[in-house]
């Protein structure tokens, strides 16, 4: 006698439904963990970050302690990266900015993704009116260059690390406004949306429920890119003196000053700027690796 299968919504009869967002999870950690760039960038990146939480803890010195009698001091067993012209400790400064550096990263890209994800699904959803408004004044904000549109901010606000985070958040939020409002407008077209809104589904439910979840893959990939180009905005503004304001441990503002001893003492701007690459580098790295694995066309 000849077997019946009966298959269901789930699988076959007799066998548990598979969890589609479960099956996604595990695909994405199996791109993701066969992807050695991503790997090298998350543990850089995860690293950085015990740094700027625990670091200060191991520091035996205050990051504005000055001692005029050893300035300028070359990298030795007492100060592992030189000292700089007041004569503080170049390590302690570097580790006490790195919270600086990775508060601004965050928090910047955090308000920026915020107010452009919503802007972006609200005109994609809506279109019409809504979604001109919303565009044009979106092209506006793009006419600027980055760094000039932060400076233009900046100088309106007056120079101080909450107004940096600030400045660098609004020349982020166009960018994540037109990834989102491209990818509302491909996921309302599915046939999935149209049976909820006949269903009576209202519109925060749709776009909560199903038009976010579904749009989320190039935002966080952007959102990772985007630290990267926050944190060297931001070291540029405190290195033209409207970011963080001295004796504040902040990377740009360091790098300032050790360009008037690029010949006599190298290491006071150096080691400020590698330490600007690195941060930047860990997370261009890890950005690249996590589109590569949210990306549904690469193979397993």
């Amino acid at each position: 006698m000849q077997e019946e299968v009966n298959i269901n919504a789930g699988g076959i009869s007799g066998q548990p439904p598979s969890n589609p967002n479960v099956v996604r999870f595990k695909d994405f950690m199996r791109k993701f963990f066969r992807n050695k760039s991503a790997l090298i960038g998350a543990i850089m990146i995860l690293f950085l970050i015990l740094l700027a939480i625990f670091g200060p803890m191991l520091t035996t010195v205050s990051p504005n302690a000055q001692d005029l009698t050893n300035r300028l001091a070359t990298p030795n067993a007492d100060n592992w990266f030189g000292t700089d012209h007041l004569g503080r400790d170049i390590f302690t400064r570097i580790v006490h900015g790195m919270s600086i550096t990775l508060r601004v990263g965050f928090f910047s890209v955090l308000i920026g993704m915020t107010t452009g994800v919503t802007l972006g699904i609200i005109s994609g959803y809506y279109g019409g009116w809504v979604d001109t408004i919303i565009m044009r004044l979106m092209d506006i904000l793009l006419a600027f260059p980055g760094i000039l549109l932060a400076l233009a901010v900046v100088a309106v606000l007056g120079g101080s690390l909450n107004n940096v985070i600030i400045s660098v958040a609004v020349f982020s939020i166009p960018v994540f406004a037109r990834i989102s409002r491209g990818s509302t407008l491909e996921v309302r077209q599915l046939e999935y949306i149209e049976a909820v809104q006949a269903l009576g589904a209202g519109d925060f439910r749709i776009i909560s429920g199903h038009v976010l979840p579904n749009i989320l893959s190039p935002i966080i990939v952007q959102a990772t890119l985007n630290i990267a180009t926050s944190v060297l905005t931001a070291s540029g503004l405190s290195f033209l003196g409207m970011g963080a304001q001295p004796p504040t441990p902040e990377w740009g503002a360091m790098l300032s000053d050790g360009r008037n001893y690029m010949w006599d003492a190298p290491h006071v701007a150096t080691i400020p700027g590698l330490a600007i690459v690195v941060v930047v580098l860990a997370f261009n790295i890890f950005g690249d690796g996590l589109r590569d694995a949210l990306d549904p066309k690469t193979k397993n």
